[in-house]
């Protein structure tokens, strides 16, 4: 008689478990789907909100664009006209300089922080190059204001690319850093295992294997260093002409957008919208140049 109740109950107990687990199925795939709905919002927004403002600023500043704007220089105060010529060259100037600096600086140290770096030092490094990416740029101004503008140099190009290269160099130090750290160990103790030097190894496998990534640090950092703004009003300064003396106050796109957007003349107005929307474009088409070139590389490694 016991069996066969046993028996009668095995087929309620296996509806009753399948009818549980379905259940559980159902819940799982319900917050799956919401979860991933909630995400692809999240998303949209996020596209519609850079949508947006790319869009206010083409509909404000595209009607100013035109060859006087990228020819000539600021009209005085009150005349229609002029352009940005001499902030899109000052603009170009500082940043190589600040390139020629901060590049070599920053790839070495992530280098030394992936490859040799262990213990204490390391970690205080680490911590330093956190800490000055975190600063606010105007911080960086005033400390590079008060080291160069004041005893050194006076307000000029050099002193704005130095700015530009303290801000670039922690990104492009902790970028570069966690991109070495991709690189398997194999390759690195396949090499070794030739009788290879470390430091061959770092230039010979290592940096080739991810070029590429190093690139995008490269460019992250140059496309930050191009809209700032604050760190060359108490460096750079700005000037309304043509300056090719480094040495000397320089214009450059941020500060003339600046000024424009300061004056009470409509005009300017525009033009400021207009010279907003030549940096987006310019940041646009080098990070699209870069993934081109960078995909490349990728695709003949």
């Amino acid at each position: 008689m016991a069996q066969a109740v046993q028996v009668n109950s095995a087929p309620a107990a296996r509806k009753a478990m399948f009818s549980a687990e379905q259940g559980r199925y159902l819940r799982r795939k319900a917050l799956s789907a919401f979860v991933a709905g909630l995400v692809t919002s999240l998303t949209i927004i996020s596209v519609m909100i850079l949508v947006i403002i790319v869009a206010y600023i083409f509909v404000n500043g595209i009607g100013s664009i035109n060859l006087d704007f990228f020819t000539q220089i600021p009209k005085p105060y009150g005349e229609v006209g002029g352009g940005i010529a001499q902030a899109i060259t000052g603009t170009i100037m500082m940043l190589i300089v600040a390139g020629i600096i901060a590049i070599p600086v920053g790839i070495g140290t992530a280098i030394y922080l992936a490859e040799f770096g262990h213990g204490w030092f390391a970690e205080v490094v680490r911590f330093t190059l956190d800490l000055l990416a975190e600063l606010p740029s105007i911080v960086i101004g005033v400390f590079v204001w008060a080291l160069l503008v004041r005893y050194v140099t006076g307000y000029s190009g050099i002193a704005g690319s130095v700015a530009l290269a303290v801000i670039m160099t922690p990104i492009i130090a902790r970028s570069v850093e966690e991109i070495l750290h991709l690189v398997p160990d194999t390759l690195r103790e396949a090499a070794l295992a030739l009788g290879t030097p470390h430091w061959r190894v770092v230039l010979s496998v290592v940096i080739p294997t991810v070029l590429p990534g190093i690139l995008t640090g490269v460019v992250l950092s140059l496309a930050r260093a191009a809209g700032e703004t604050a760190p060359l009003l108490l460096t750079a300064l700005g000037n309304a002409f043509f300056n090719f003396d480094l040495t000397q106050p320089m214009a450059a796109i941020p500060l003339q957008i600046y000024s424009y957007a300061i004056s009470p003349y409509d005009d300017w107005h525009h033009k400021a919208w207009a010279a907003t929307l030549i940096l987006v474009i310019v940041v646009a088409v080098f990070s699209a140049a870069v993934r081109f070139f960078t995909g490349r590389l990728r695709y003949e490694s």
